[in-house]
């Protein structure tokens, strides 16, 4: 089957802000009328994507509520059916005619369309098309948990994603991530007294910073509290892959361990969605670091 294609990618109101607010909108012979530039402008565009501006008119002109009930539905109904054609339009351009082992799941279908249909934005169909080539192309990728995370995801927040997948490392041999954020050598009897080698990994250098992992944990997509792994031999080695490319960590001294942010299993799973996009520099500042403690390869 040929690989799938990857997608690159609060206001306060005061008293004062909401008097300031009302000088935009006045009443003049029964007709309201609003400064182009005004929030009250935005609302009213926004109400009308939605056919829920009756109320705005004047009592005299305005509809039975039923019959605004029967409006705002059809707009809601026309607006779901454009959103779910638009990503299935979508997942066909990025699908192929490869024959699959498996069929998807009529039930995940189903679960796929109640969250899809809400999303107008264009950088989120396509990544909603992506899942959805995914999970037919290989049933089981993209779980009904991971739909319901990612509903409620944004466009900032899947920007942030693609930012940690650009620097995080892939183990060579599973789908398994993890953002690795310092290597330290365990202090010895002999060296108690100067303590521990401990080399950080700088991220804000390269944008991300913590309170983008607090989000990150927020959404789901790592745990916040950083793992290690164990010491290896010196005949072992870790094999990871940065963004396309083989990063091997060899035995170079005793007691040395990575500190690292693991990737849950909805966050790898929606890690797949991002094309390999090393950031620039990076990977020489994460083998610089490393290589302190390990063979760097």
């Amino acid at each position: 089957m040929a690989p799938l294609k990857k997608v690159t990618i609060s206001t306060h109101a005061t008293q004062n802000n909401t008097q300031a607010h009302h000088v935009d909108i006045h009443r003049t012979n029964n007709k309201t009328t609003v400064n182009d530039a005004s929030t009250q402008r935005q609302l009213i565009n926004l109400a009308k994507q939605f056919a829920l501006e009756g109320g705005l008119l004047p009592k005299e002109r305005q509809l039975p509520i039923v019959e605004r009930i029967e409006l705002y539905q059809q707009a809601t109904d026309i607006r779901r059916q454009e959103n779910l054609e638009a990503i299935i339009q979508l997942a066909m351009e990025f699908s192929s005619d490869d024959e699959v082992s498996s069929k998807a799941e009529a039930d995940w279908f189903s679960y796929f369309i109640s969250f899809a249909e809400n999303v107008s934005n264009p950088v989120m169909q396509g990544l909603w098309a992506k899942i959805l080539v995914g999970e037919i192309a290989r049933p089981g990728s993209y779980s009904c948990k991971t739909l319901e995370i990612f509903k409620n995801m944004s466009v900032n927040d899947a920007k942030l994603l693609a930012k940690l997948c650009s620097l995080a490392v892939k183990d060579k041999n599973s789908n398994n991530r993890r953002l690795i954020s310092s290597v330290y050598q365990k202090p010895s009897l002999l060296s108690l007294l100067t303590g521990k080698k401990a080399y950080r990994i700088d991220f804000s250098e390269y944008g991300l910073n913590y309170s983008d992992l607090l989000a990150l944990a927020e959404n789901n997509i790592i745990f916040l509290q950083e793992a290690e792994t164990r010491s290896i031999a010196k005949n072992d080695a870790y094999q990871f892959v940065y963004n396309g490319t083989p990063l091997t960590l060899g035995y170079k001294s005793k007691e040395v361990t990575l500190t690292f942010y693991k990737f849950t299993a909805v966050g790898n799973e929606l890690a797949q969605l991002i094309k390999d996009s090393p950031v620039k520099n990076f990977l020489h500042h994460l083998k610089h670091q490393l290589g302190r403690l390990y063979k760097v390869s």
